[in-house]
């Protein structure tokens, strides 16, 4: 344990008591600019090892383990916060500055932590201060979307608390390492992370809450929760094979729901699901090349994922929407925008010289190797899906679609600044390959620009973008509209609420039917004793002595009877 070091997560905390104090504007912001920027820098300077430890109740907690898995996930969180802030400066909300920088702080936190308690503490940090990002949109809408993703993510928190009791239970330790599918405590960590990285029918909270958060809260939401769950997925269950069906679902499944969809940020959030599946098979794989891909793909993830919710995001903050169905023609007045998210567009898509083509390869490719074609296979037709629904239907819907007649101005400057950064990193990985894999958990011995790939990837882009121009032709695509679709999501809205309608109504009439009959009977005996007791009744006769005198001498007799016995 090192004494002077200083956990980074209780920077951000620090910084969140002090931003209330200080008047908004430039010195807020500044302030908001640094605590990023420090803690980046710091988590770079930081040696590998435990650095911090502590005791709670009896708990040896280590709150700073640096290591090739942790650091990288750290700082692209740092560095996604440093982007969010300068694209959020313009805010004068002192409730979204300083739940985003709570939300940063508690992610960073998870990721350094090297055992499940402090690791709990933070995952539920992550919950508590998230949720104001989106309450803070102050709609109706968003506070029920709210509540319920509040609900849902507490809830993982609780699974993940029952599976540390259940571990230390069983083996007296809760360190944070690899874990296999053998006791009930690791199911029910598992289905905690589960949930934060949104499985199959555990997923509707991340459609439903982000599109419902504020325009800056969206950003922010979609760098950290998802990510932050990929991390504890690769630490604590690479190559657990379960997780190759569940990824491959994961990668197929939201396809069709961001093609009808019409809000835009819905459509990012199925198309972030999505790029998950890829990480989840990757974990599934287990090898050490797969992990790196796992890594390299989250990271680059957060960065055209994050480049892409702040395009969208600037449409919304200039026009008032992002509903498919309303925009068009926005490349006439906002053209650094529109070219900014064909920057995200590209590396989604895994266009060469772009992120997702030396990233999302490698999980692919290790598929291959791995003897996986079905999950190879399944992982090629995701990237043909996103291409679909990311790379080209979000930017031509928003931007050069059938005029709107929309000429809101362009984004302002400080968005189009935190924009550049993110597409210039994503260009540089892309360009830059080598440099990126450095910071990898393993050695990376992967060369992306063979001719092989190259030429694969841009014949399945190439026959990607002609199948959607067809299809655009002929009319095969679904057309936007302003409509709510439910994915799995009708099982709990529809479904389960009907029949818990129906055995609600049931109940109720059982009790309507019950409380009719107990008043009947109720009646009765009221009607009885009164027949009995009331002034009428046999017992409001005058009895003669010699008849009182006999049921004296019966009760005796039975007394001592009894007394005898």
């Amino acid at each position: 344990m090192m004494a002077d070091t200083f956990p980074t997560a209780f920077l951000f905390l620090a910084a969140a008591l002090l931003v209330p104090l200080l008047p908004g504007g430039r010195l807020r912001g500044a302030l908001l600019l640094a605590v990023p920027a420090f803690a980046l820098w710091q988590i770079w300077s930081l040696p590998e090892g435990a650095l911090f430890a502590t005791r709670f109740f009896g708990f040896e907690l280590e709150l700073m383990r640096v290591d090739s898995l942790s650091r990288p996930f750290a700082a692209v969180f740092a560095l996604a916060a440093l982007l969010g802030n300068i694209y959020a400066w313009h805010l004068r909300d002192t409730l979204q500055q300083v739940a985003a920088l709570l939300y940063a702080g508690a992610a960073i936190g998870a990721v350094f932590a090297g055992d499940l308690l402090s690791l709990f503490f933070y995952w539920e940090g992550t919950a508590v201060a998230s949720v104001f990002l989106i309450w803070a949109r102050r709609t109706e809408g968003a506070y029920h979307s709210g509540m319920r993703y509040l609900l849902v993510q507490v809830g993982s928190g609780v699974l993940l608390l029952a599976g540390i009791a259940l571990m230390w239970r069983e083996t007296g330790d809760i360190a944070f390492g690899g874990m296999r599918l053998e006791s009930p405590a690791s199911w029910l960590i598992l289905l905690g992370f589960g949930i934060k990285a949104a499985f199959p029918l555990l997923h509707n909270w991340l459609p439903d809450a982000y599109p419902a958060a504020t325009v800056t809260g969206t950003v922010f939401l979609s760098a950290f929760t998802t990510k932050m769950a990929i991390y504890a997925l690769a630490r604590g269950f690479a190559g657990t094979e379960l997780l190759l069906p569940v990824g491959v679902v994961m990668a197929l499944f939201p396809i069709p729901f961001a093609l009808i969809e019409n809000d835009l940020r819905r459509v990012l959030s199925y198309s972030l699901n999505s790029q998950l599946g890829f990480m989840v098979a990757g974990i599934g794989i287990g090898s050490e090349m797969a992990l790196n891909g796992t890594v390299a793909h989250a990271l680059a993830s957060v960065l055209y994922q994050g480049l892409l919710f702040m395009a969208v995001g600037a449409v919304l903050y200039r026009t008032g929407t992002v509903r498919a169905s309303e925009l068009g023609g926005l490349f006439r007045t906002m053209p650094a925008t529109a070219a900014l998210s064909l920057v995200g567009a590209a590396s989604i898509a895994a266009f060469p010289l772009f992120s997702g083509f030396v990233t999302k390869a490698m999980i692919v490719d290790q598929a291959a190797y791995a003897g996986l074609p079905l999950v190879w296979g399944a992982l090629v037709l995701a990237g043909v899906g996103t291409l679909f629904h990311s790379a080209i239907r979000v930017p031509l819907a928003a931007f050069f679609a059938a005029d709107s007649a929309r000429r809101p101005k362009e984004a302002p400057g400080h968005m189009l600044l935190a924009m550049g950064g993110a597409a210039a990193l994503s260009v540089a990985i892309g360009v830059f390959p080598g440099a990126f894999y450095a910071l990898l958990p393993y050695p990376v011995d992967y060369a992306p620009y063979t001719v092989g790939h190259v030429v694969g990837q841009m014949q399945l882009i190439l026959f990607g973008m002609f199948a959607f121009a067809l299809m655009m032709r002929l009319g095969a695509l679904p057309p936007a509209e302003r409509a709510v679709y439910l994915d799995t999501d009708w099982l709990w809205r529809r479904l389960l609420a009907g029949l818990a309608a129906r055995v609600g109504g049931g109940l109720a009439a059982a009790g309507v039917a019950a409380g009719g009959f107990g008043r009947r009977q109720a009646e009765s005996l009221v009607r009885r004793l009164y027949r009995s007791h009331g002034p009428e009744g046999r017992m409001a006769r005058v009895w003669p002595t010699g008849a009182m005198v006999i049921w004296v001498a019966v009760l005796l007799a039975v007394t001592l009877i009894l007394d005898f016995l």
